[in-house]
C-alpha cells in the first residue's frame, strides 16, 4: 500500500486503499438504494389491491359511483366517513354465520387430517429404512406434476361412489393426503442429527415415541408453515366445493361469496365488505404465524 508523503510536519494524504474502501462502500450504499426502491415499489404495487378493497368496502353506494381513484394518497380514494354498517349489513345478507362456521369446520378437519398423514409419512422418508423407500417417494413426488383439473372427475366420481356428496367427508378427505406437505416436512426432519433419534431407541422408544417426543417439538417452525398453507388452501377452496355441495348445508365462505356477488349486483360496497370477511382469517392466521414462516423458510438453505 502506498502513501505518499508531503512536505511538513505530520501531512499524510489518504492512500489508494483507503480510496478503494471508500468507492466500494460508496457502490454498495447505491446499490442497496436502489434494492430498497425497487421493494418499496414492488410492496407498493402488491398492497395497493388491498388498500383499494378496504376503502371501497367503507364508502357509502355513493361514494364508488363519484368518489373514484386509484391512487391511495388521492382524497378520492378514501371515504369521507368511514361506513363500518357495511359489514355487519354484508353479513347479514350474505348469511355469514353459516358460511363462515363451515369453513372454519373444513378447515380445522382438514388441517388436522394432513398432520395425521403427512407427520408420519414425511418421518418414515425421512429416518426409516424399509425395501422400496426410494420408489415410493419418487412415485409421490411425480404427483405433484398432474394438473388439479386432471383429477377433478377422478376424484368425483369417487366421492360419488362413496356417498359423499354434500358432506363434509367430500370437502376434507380428499385433501388430507398431500405430497408437497410430505416433501417438505421431510425434508425439515433430514436436518434432525440421527443421533438423537438413536438415542431415544436405546432408551426404549418406539417410532412413534421418537416422533411424538424429539421430532415434532424440534420442528415447530415447518410445522406452523404446513398448518399456514393447509389452512389457507381449505379456506380459498372454490372449485372442488362448487362440485361436491348441492346445498348451503356445507358450503364455505367462498362460495357464499360467490352467490352475494351475484345477490349484490351493483352494490360494489357490500361485495367488497364480503370479501373482506373472507380474507380476515387468513391475515390473522398470518400474523399470528409469521415469525416461524419465516424462519421455516430461512432454514430450508441450510443442510442437515
Amino acid at each position: 500500500m502506498a502513501i505518499d508523503v508531503q512536505a511538513g510536519p505530520g501531512r499524510i494524504t489518504k492512500s489508494s486503499g483507503q480510496l478503494t474502501s471508500r468507492s466500494y462502500s460508496r457502490q454498495r450504499a447505491i446499490m442497496r438504494a436502489i434494492l430498497y426502491t425497487f421493494l418499496v415499489v414492488g410492496s407498493f404495487v402488491a398492497i395497493l389491491p388491498f388498500l383499494y378493497m378496504i376503502a371501497t368496502s367503507l364508502k357509502t353506494y355513493g361514494e364508488t359511483i363519484t368518489r373514484t381513484s386509484a391512487i391511495p394518497f388521492d382524497p378520492q380514494f378514501w371515504p369521507k366517513v368511514p361506513q363500518w354498517q357495511n359489514y355487519p349489513e354484508a353479513w347479514r345478507d350474505a348469511d355469514f354465520a353459516l358460511y363462515f362456521f363451515n369453513s372454519v369446520v373444513i378447515a380445522a378437519v382438514t388441517l388436522t387430517g394432513i398432520y395425521l398423514t403427512s407427520i408420519p409419512a414425511a418421518f418414515a422418508f425421512s429416518k426409516l429404512r424399509f425395501a422400496g423407500k426410494s420408489v415410493i417417494f419418487s412415485i409421490m413426488l411425480a404427483t405433484l406434476m398432474i394438473p388439479e383439473t386432471v383429477l377433478l372427475i377422478p376424484n368425483y366420481l369417487t366421492i360419488a361412489r362413496f356417498g359423499w356428496i354434500d358432506r363434509l367427508a367430500a370437502l376434507t378427505v380428499p385433501f388430507m393426503g398431500s405430497a408437497f406437505f410430505i416433501f417438505m416436512l421431510r425434508q425439515f426432519f433430514n436436518q434432525i442429527p440421527t443421533q438423537l433419534l438413536e438415542s431415544a431407541r436405546i432408551d426404549g422408544a418406539s417410532h412413534l415415541g421418537t416422533l411424538g417426543r424429539i421430532v415434532v417439538p424440534l420442528s415447530t417452525a415447518p410445522l406452523f408453515t404446513v398448518g399456514f398453507l393447509g389452512f389457507t388452501g381449505a379456506w380459498n377452496a372454490l372449485q372442488w366445493p362448487l362440485v361436491v355441495t348441492q346445498t348451503p348445508r356445507w358450503r364455505p365462505i367462498t362460495v357464499g361469496l360467490t352467490s352475494f356477488i351475484d345477490e349484490a349486483a351493483a352494490l360494489i360496497h357490500l361485495r367488497l365488505a364480503g370479501a373482506m370477511i373472507a380474507l380476515a382469517p387468513v391475515i390473522i392466521v398470518f400474523i399470528l404465524a409469521q415469525r416461524q414462516i419465516t424462519e421455516a423458510i430461512a432454514r430450508t438453505g441450510l443442510k442437515g
